[in-house]
């Protein structure tokens, strides 16, 4: 069984793909790594302002939300399957029930 990870991806060029155990600490990495790191001269005062005052708060979703509701080259994704080398060594045992060798 899979563990689940979250995402996001940063539309760049190349793209940057973030990847956390949860929600929350994507979160986390994003305001630190992400909204942190932009220039507050390159945003509008009010949307600088209010990032400046979730990020001080430790309100990483706030922050997270205000950005990306203000500029779309980051995709979230809350939670992904996470499969580890451990997870193959059943797949002969699961096969056997998958629509394949159903007849």
């Amino acid at each position: 069984m899979p563990r689940t990870v979250a995402c996001a991806v940063i539309r760049d060029d190349p793209p940057e793909v973030l990847i956390a155990e949860d929600q929350e600490t994507l979160n986390w990495v994003l305001a630190l790594h992400v909204i942190a790191r932009t220039p507050g001269s390159t945003l509008p005062p009010d949307l600088r302002d209010r990032l400046r005052t979730a990020l001080r708060d430790e309100q990483w979703g706030e922050a997270v939300g205000l950005w990306i509701d203000r500029h779309t080259e980051v995709d979230v994704y809350p939670s992904f399957g996470f499969y580890t080398a451990r997870d193959v060594e059943l797949a002969s045992e699961e096969l056997q029930f998958t629509p394949l060798f159903e007849d």
